[in-house]
């Protein structure tokens, strides 16, 4: 992915100060600067606007996009676009890396960006389901769930997220069952779309494209429940649990090498964590010797301790631009990064005086407003990211060796004045998409990374692996290259296996990510076909997407060479 690095670094400062504020500027269709799309429908609205990816790298200045007002919109608009020729990108709140939606530098003149988020929002919640159109974000579900009594088990960070996305990717949380833990009906512990019961989308009938409502137990949901955009969801019914109350205690004193011990050590190991309460997350500034842990625990009472929270995004501390960051951005945008180590340390170093400044460091309340806690103004970083399929009895394994090797490969770096890592190591620990979780029962996401493996029961956990870094710092490209090499060997056999985690990077080459062709069109199809029944694996989802789209208005370039 060639990128200006000047560019983008610069971009990824001024867009964390901003908010990404830019993006939100339209023009109507009377004053647009771009040709028309020819005789598009009237009645819905249609207006040019840039288009911005989560950290930059995709900027794309003058797109048309448009706002429908009801499903029926967008099957319209569909059809217009069979009949003209052109593709239309489902567009949510931009908040991904990878190239799913549009690539960086992609021909847009026959692309129409459909938002779904002004309109397609209605939220229904019923006794144990919610159904949800695909506009609507997170935050947005959340509030509505807790407001009923109902809530999920794990959520993304980020809350700026629309539910379309989230399923389009396969996006999830941190949780594993506790020691003793029962799992609450209607949760999950794997991604959220483990969680649907039914999906609306838009699909060729024939004749023309119309509305087609999946249920769970229908073979072909399997192949839109994680879609990587190749589809157009309009809307989902997900199932849902009763709400529960979380004290999230935060760590900063644990050394690395003893969260991240090698198995059987004993300790303040991440499995120890695991254990004890289920639902982890460790971010790991490189060069620093004491992560940030982050561990949630189900409280239905308060601990005494524990400071109560009524609202998501505590952790005020990491969601804007210190100087010192701002500072260190514009050292590397001048090609000096001999700074990295002592940036980190101030990393962590905010972290820790945050957490006392703001009280922060153990607090309690619904799910969501622990759960929650990265905004759109925190630094914007570009990140990798791989999902390990593993035992459980192996998480402590497939961490502690990706430790050291993340390890020894910066310090190799180092020691050649080289430093392509200056953003966090994040590792959360889920479980697989399990149908067994699912009320009624129903097939598994044939495209999720957490889809279980038939053939290894035993894989009953996911650990994700994502390795952040700032757009565009000199040899990161080279550095993730060299990481995914090794953790596509090293977690392999009997062991455990490796599959995108989508909405990050991957398919990584020295040239930059998802450029590796050989990796996009063999290997993560084939870990999606490994282990699974004939009829039910990454072709069985390419031909239903196909089916369902034959004329591929709902793709662009980069899906056309990952799922042709």
């Amino acid at each position: 992915m060639p990128v200006n690095r000047r560019t983008v670094l610069k971009g990824a400062a001024a867009l964390a100060a901003a908010g990404f504020a830019a993006e939100a500027f339209a023009l109507p269709a009377s004053a647009a600067t771009l040709a028309p799309p020819p005789a598009f429908p009237s009645g819905i609205e249609l207006y040019q606007q840039a288009y911005v990816n989560w950290s930059g790298e995709i900027d794309l200045a003058d797109v048309w996009t448009c706002a429908p007002a009801t499903p029926a919109d967008v099957v319209t608009v569909a059809n217009w676009a069979h009949a003209n020729g052109y593709r239309v990108r489902p567009k949510g709140m931009s908040h991904g890396w990878s190239p799913t939606l549009l690539p960086a530098g992609a021909d847009v003149s026959k692309v129409v960006l459909v938002d779904l988020t002004r309109n397609l929002k209605s939220i229904q919640v019923g006794s144990s389901s919610v159904t949800v159109q695909a506009g609507a974000t997170i935050d947005q579900l959340t509030v509505a769930l807790e407001n009923a009594g109902k809530g999920l088990a794990a959520l993304t960070a980020p809350g700026n997220l629309t539910v379309g996305g989230v399923l389009a990717i396969g996006a999830h949380g941190s949780a594993v069952p506790a020691t003793g833990e029962t799992r609450i009906p209607g949760t999950s512990y794997g991604t959220l779309s483990n969680l649907v019961l039914s999906l609306t989308v838009v699909a060729w009938n024939g004749t023309a494209y119309a509305l087609k409502t999946y249920t769970r137990t229908q073979p072909d949901i399997a192949a839109f429940l994680v879609h990587l955009g190749r589809a157009f969801v309009v809307s989902a019914t997900l199932q849902v649990g009763t709400n529960t109350r979380l004290r999230c205690q935060s760590f900063y004193d644990i050394p690395t090498a003893t969260l991240f011990g090698a198995p059987g050590t004993g300790g303040r190991t991440l499995s120890s964590y695991l254990n004890s309460s289920g639902r982890v997350e460790a971010i790991w500034f490189p060069f620093t010797d004491r992560p940030w842990l982050k561990v949630w625990t189900i409280a239905p009472t308060k601990p005494v301790l524990s400071k109560t929270v009524t609202a998501p995004y505590a952790y005020t501390f990491a969601n804007f631009l210190t100087p010192e960051q701002s500072n260190f951005l514009s050292k590397i945008v001048k090609g000096d990064v001999s700074g990295t180590p002592a940036f980190q340390n101030l990393q962590i170093s905010i972290v820790g005086s945050g957490l006392i400044v703001t009280g922060t460091w153990d607090i309690w309340g619904w799910s969501k407003n622990s759960l929650l806690y990265v905004q759109p103004t925190t630094l914007r970083i570009v990140e990798a990211g791989y999902a390990v399929l593993t035992s459980r009895a192996n998480a402590q394994r497939v961490v502690h060796e990706f430790y050291v090797k993340y390890q020894e490969r910066i310090t190799a770096y180092q020691a050649q004045g080289k430093f392509p890592m200056n953003g966090p190591v994040e590792i959360r620990v889920t479980g697989v998409d399990a149908p067994a979780e699912v009320a009624g029962g129903g097939v598994s996401p044939q495209l999720s990374a957490a889809r279980p493996r038939p053939d290894h029961p035993e894989w009953d956990t996911v650990v994700w692996l994502d390795m952040g870094t700032i757009p565009g710092t000199p040899e990161c490209d080279a550095f993730y290259a060299d990481m995914e090499a090794w953790i596509v060997a090293n977690y392999s056999g009997s062991y455990a296996t490796v599959r995108p985690e989508w909405s990050k990077a991957w398919a990584v080459t020295p040239s930059g990510a998802w450029t590796d062709n050989a990796t996009l069109t063999g290997r993560i199809p084939q870990s999606l076909r490994a282990g699974q029944p004939s009829g039910d694996n990454w072709d069985t989802a390419r031909a239903t997407l196909n089916a369902a789209d034959p004329h591929r208005i709902f793709s662009n370039t980069f899906l056309d060479v990952l799922l042709p």
